[in-house]
């Protein structure tokens, strides 16, 4: 028994300790910092592209997707509150005695052993009122007492408050920890660790996710989010958890009747607005209300926040342009979210994201502001196999070093970087021109006919036939070379047949040949025969070779051409169901008020022995001796000093 009892003071001195608490508030700490820098509550896809498989995986255990609801986190919170609770019942007693009690048995010689002490000798006749209104006009509190020997004690206090700082401060953070875990999803917690809930993982509507994935609209506390296109409603919204979901059914309807965004002359979004429509079964008449960011609605004890913004179904207009043939091109209208597949190619275009605006700093290093380049939609192409590459279209050309391009970016793997298909436009603003010089390129009797041109005009009238055939030949094959694999496909022409030697000689020969050749085909098909190019022009023909060339990794087998767009917004919505956060801000407010009157409130108490045999003794103390107590001290004596002579 005596052991039992031994053990429990142990725990309890432990728990009570200041060193328990402090711990504990570090690693509390440590934890918000960990949920402040690493993103919460994303989706796990995110993560692994971030981290890795394995980091993932070891991340994941840990709980730090979601530091502030976990296991360990809420456990911090319950043992802080413990602690401080401990903190408070030992200390407040004393503390409460100490504010309420004036200490007035001290005798001359416990004030002599004080460190800020004065001794009077040989005064009678002191005048006590006077002494006593002194006091009270520096907003001393007063108590005065005679001894048995004739003897008056004075003691007096003030700031007496700064002691109720320190049951305010440890007040404020259990009340803070107990918002915290009033919002922790205990109750959720205790039923997926009882079987009664169940985390859904796989993506299918709202109406068919199962029971025991859903969180009943009685749910005390939760974050879950929400996506309304323009006069869409739901009743339902979605807690993200782990690598899944929960639908949060909610106690009323909400509708979007229109949703707003203003932007700044640069395009970028300056503000948001939802108009939405609350319908409650319980009520006939439906309440209309405006939120934007930063100014909430709240209805039944769900504050609904204006998140975010995103695509809510943008319908396209779309021509795709034929990169390895003449073939026509084909239009074909797609939808944000949807797909489209072409079964003659064996490939469906996914359209995931349609943006409005899209503000770049299209020249790195230079002093230039960001501007609007216009339209984009993200879309992937997935074959057969399953196998997609992910690819970023912009619809309107962009200036870059002084010439015009059509940029559209391609990668095979979330994780990568887009690597860019930089397309010349022509003067027209258009792809045209490239369409038409690519077609130029493809076209072997043009290639031939151009080939015998500079044959003849490159060999000398003595040559014999036989010589310039070869040369004939050798400019057909290279053209045709590029023709098909661009140049990469020359390179890797060169590394079979040319010796190390010689390869940089042969490279120039081959790109010289290969300008030539390309102003030779343009000539012939925007008919400029006989005439000198402008440098204009010189510029577009090799900005076309590049990108022919680059075509060749671009994954795709047409240009994705956006000639037309009818849009449609979705609003974001967060809806919060937080009983812990008034207890938080009530727990805030009282913790600055306790650090405040700790750190601004001075202490002091006074005691003046006025002794019937002549003489006085004043001492002065405090909680806290600083530069403000050494002045307070000098001031008193000096003034008590005066009274008395």
């Amino acid at each position: 028994m005596k052991s039992t009892t031994f053990n429990a003071r142990k725990i309890n001195q432990l728990l009570s300790s200041m060193s328990f608490a402090v711990s504990m508030l570090v690693f509390l700490g440590i934890a918000s910092i960990i949920g402040t820098i690493l993103k919460q509550n994303e989706p796990y896809e995110n993560y692994i592209i971030k981290f890795g498989q394995f980091w993932f995986g070891y991340f994941e255990k840990i709980g730090l997707y979601d530091v502030y609801h976990s296991i360990w986190f809420l456990t911090i919170l319950l043992f802080l509150v413990i602690s401080t609770t401990l903190c408070i019942s030992k200390n407040t007693p004393a503390i409460l005695k100490d504010f309420l009690v004036f200490k007035d048995s001290l005798e001359e010689k416990s004030l002599l052993s004080f460190s800020h002490h004065l001794v009077i000798k040989n005064k009678k006749n002191v005048n006590v009122s006077k002494i006593l209104n002194y006091l009270k006009q520096v907003k001393f509190k007063i108590k005065e007492k005679s001894k048995e020997n004739g003897d008056i004690l004075i003691v007096a206090k003030k700031g007496n408050y700064q002691r109720l700082g320190y049951i305010l401060t440890h007040v404020g953070v259990v009340v803070i920890c107990l918002g915290g875990l009033l919002d922790g999803n205990l109750t959720f917690k205790a039923q997926e660790l009882l079987g009664y809930k169940k985390i859904e993982t796989l993506d299918i509507p709202a109406s068919k996710v199962p029971e025991v994935s859903r969180l009943s609209s009685d749910n005390t506390s939760f974050r879950a989010n929400m996506t309304l296109v323009e006069g869409g409603s739901d009743n339902v919204a979605f807690v993200r958890m782990k690598d899944g979901y929960l639908v949060q059914d909610l106690p009323f309807k909400i509708t979007l009747k229109d949703f707003r965004i203003n932007h700044y002359s640069t395009g970028m979004p300056k503000s948001f607005e939802s108009d939405l429509v609350i319908s409650d079964p319980e009520f006939p008449q439906s309440i209309e209300k405006t939120i934007s960011v930063n100014h909430p609605f709240t209805y039944k004890g769900i504050a609904i926040y204006q998140s975010d913004f995103q695509d809510g179904g943008t319908k396209l207009d779309i021509k795709l342009r034929s990169l390895f043939n003449s073939n026509a091109p084909k239009k074909i209208g797609g939808q944000i979210f949807e797909k489209v597949k072409l079964d003659k190619d064996q490939i469906t275009y996914e359209f995931n994201d349609f943006r409005k605006f899209n503000i770049l700093h299209l020249k790195e290093g230079e002093k230039e502001k960001p501007r609007n380049v216009g339209p984009s939609v993200t879309y992937k192409i997935r074959n057969n196999s399953g196998q997609a590459r992910e690819y970023l279209s912009y619809q309107y050309a962009m200036e870059i070093d002084g010439r015009s391009f059509f940029i559209t970016g391609m990668r095979e793997t979330p994780q990568e970087e887009f690597k860019y298909l930089k397309v010349p436009a022509d003067k027209k603003g258009s792809i045209d021109d490239f369409m038409l010089f690519k077609e130029a390129l493809q076209n072997e009797a043009l290639i031939s006919a151009v080939a015998k041109k500079i044959a003849n005009q490159s060999m000398n009238a003595d040559k014999n036939d036989t010589v310039k055939e070869s040369f004939e030949n050798s400019v057909n094959k290279l053209m045709t070379l590029f023709a098909q694999g661009g140049f990469s496909s020359v390179s890797e022409n060169l590394d079979r047949n040319i010796p190390p030697s010689e390869k940089e000689k042969a490279a120039q020969t081959y790109l010289k040949i290969i300008d030539i050749a390309s102003v030779e085909l343009y000539r012939n098909r925007f008919n400029f025969l006989g005439k000198e190019l402008d440098q204009g022009r010189i510029k577009f023909i090799q900005d076309s070779l590049n990108a022919y060339s680059d075509m060749f990794f671009f994954g795709a087998p047409y240009y994705f051409e956006l000639t037309n767009y009818e849009q449609k917004e979705a609003s974001g919505l967060q809806l919060t169901k937080s009983p812990g956060q008034f207890w938080v801000y009530l727990g805030s407010l009282s913790l600055v008020l306790g650090i405040f009157s700790m750190i601004y409130l001075h202490e002091r108490k006074f005691w003046l022995l006025i002794k019937a045999k002549g003489g006085v003794i004043l001492a002065l103390s405090s909680n806290r001796k600083n530069i403000d107590f050494e002045s307070d001290y000098k001031k008193l004596t000096n003034d008590i000093r005066k009274i008395i002579q």
